[in-house]
């Protein structure tokens, strides 16, 4: 984590500051934002939000050990007698000394975005690299202007390589992010559907998520998902320096990297790379769209020097952020796939597809909510997702969710009657679904973050 003396650290954001002269050479180590967590000699950080103030929290941050403060410079009453570096606003303040500490590292840093496949990218991407190499990844969702920030004051000096994710809902997001990380590699997972409410069509979800490029280093790597035409399109309207290298993965054999054979085990996905039948690559994750993220994590590991074994070693013993298709095992015995983190149609096609080809089974149920931010085609897309469900894969269908009902309405036209349901109650749906089970069956729950379907997770896991 950032370590520097109170005076260098108002000096990386151009700052006022407001110390004696004797406190100026005590040291930071670390920042923090909220005082429910550990603050002892870290920076006090007083973020604005829409329903809280950090500022309301500062004199408590020093009373549990903080070492020094920021302080936005419209605000009153700030605490007396303790290191108060002002500035002008807090948030802004964060990202410059992010970008300034950056700069100072000699860390390489492997930049993240993609309509689908952000999280598990980076996580594959920071298993294999740290089979040799001292890494550090975003942890959970921060991933946005606050979170990205964070994580980058969170590196050690002798970092070797950061693996960060980067998200958005709109234009130039992407950029700031890239701007302040400086990504040595890039990479794009996929183009999809989300956000379409807001960019209002997948040319613009492109051009929003190839801002990535805005802060790579001129000689620096880009791999993209080489099945993505709109990627190329956009691709060909930047600028990029004559020094960058691009290498595209996927699916198709046009690609740098492209999966061949892919089986499903019980618990991964095994798959060969290239047409060459060695090494036989497993995650223990499942599905094809799963072995194609793996690509991504493979053209990192080769750029940077990682041995064919370390490469194998660190795929096959992926520590995965939870609810990106978990398999759990119930107390009950039954199965069930947590895919609650998110949903979009391209991932929701993604998870089907992986339902349909799981074998070993009695009954297979699906749990799914809203799909949300698709504009004005939400429907039409709800409606495509419901019509890719078959009667004879699956066993019952659970929706949740006003956009669900969309859902309900297509499968009703193959489904016999009394295996499509609605609910607007979680707790309906759950004991409904609950009394079918067994411990030979198998639930897949997925549905947008907001819709929060890990609770039905939850529930079940206890049933």
């Amino acid at each position: 984590m950032i370590n520097r003396t109170i005076s260098e650290i108002a000096e990386m954001i151009g700052a006022a500051s407001s110390f004696a002269e004797e406190t100026a050479n005590l040291r930071v180590q670390g920042v923090s934002k909220d005082t429910r967590n550990d603050v002892a000699g870290s920076l006090y950080i007083p973020l604005i939000g829409a329903s809280f103030d950090g500022h309301a929290f500062a004199q408590d941050a020093f009373h549990k050990g903080a070492v020094a403060s920021l302080w936005q410079k419209d605000h009153p009453n700030p605490p007396q007698d303790v290191p108060l570096i002002y500035v002008d606003d807090t948030l802004l303040a964060m990202q410059q000394l992010a970008t300034a500490y950056r700069k100072q590292l000699k860390v390489r840093i492997i930049g993240i975005t993609g309509s689908n496949g952000k999280t598990t990218t980076k996580d594959l991407v920071a298993s294999v690299l740290s089979t040799t190499y001292k890494v550090h990844k975003t942890q959970g969702n921060y991933n946005n202007h606050f979170g990205l920030p964070l994580t980058i004051l969170e590196l050690d000096e002798d970092t070797d390589f950061a693996v960060v994710e980067m998200g958005m809902s709109g234009r130039g997001e992407i950029e700031l992010l890239s701007q302040i990380a400086q990504p040595d590699i890039a990479i794009i997972t996929m183009i999809g559907e989300s956000h379409l409410l807001q960019l209002g069509s997948r040319l613009e979800i492109a051009r929003a998520k190839m801002e990535i490029l805005k802060g790579l280093s001129p000689d620096g790597v880009f791999i993209y998902n080489g099945d993505e035409p709109l990627i190329e399109q956009v691709k060909a309207e930047i600028m990029l320096s004559g020094n960058i290298r691009s290498i595209r993965f996927g699916q198709s054999k046009y690609n740098d990297y492209y999966t061949d054979y892919i089986r499903l085990g019980e618990e991964g996905t095994f798959f060969t790379v290239n047409g060459m039948p060695d090494p036989l690559y497993y995650i223990p994750l499942l599905g094809q769209h799963n072995a194609t993220n793996a690509l991504s994590a493979i053209a990192v590991a080769k750029v940077l020097g990682v041995s064919e074994e370390q490469i194998v070693d660190g795929l096959s013993s992926l520590q995965m952020t939870s609810m990106r298709i978990e398999k759990l095992t119930a107390a009950s015995g039954l199965t069930i796939l947590n895919d609650a983190y998110n949903a979009s149609p391209a991932s929701m096609r993604a998870a089907l597809d992986l339902f349909d080809g799981l074998t070993g089974y009695k009954h297979k149920y699906v749990v799914l909510g809203d799909m949300l931010e698709l504009g004005e085609e939400q429907d039409e897309f709800h409606r495509e997702i419901g019509a890719r469900l078959h009667p004879e894969h699956i066993q019952g269908v659970y929706a949740f969710g006003s956009l669900a009902k969309a859902y309900v309405e297509e499968t009703g036209k193959r489904f016999p009657a009394g295996r499509v349901h609605w609910f607007e109650d979680k707790s309906e749906l759950i004991g409904h679904l609950a009394d079918k089970l067994t411990d030979q069956d198998v639930v897949l729950v997925k549905g947008s973050r907001g819709m929060k379907l890990e609770q039905v997770v939850h529930q079940l896991l206890e049933k």
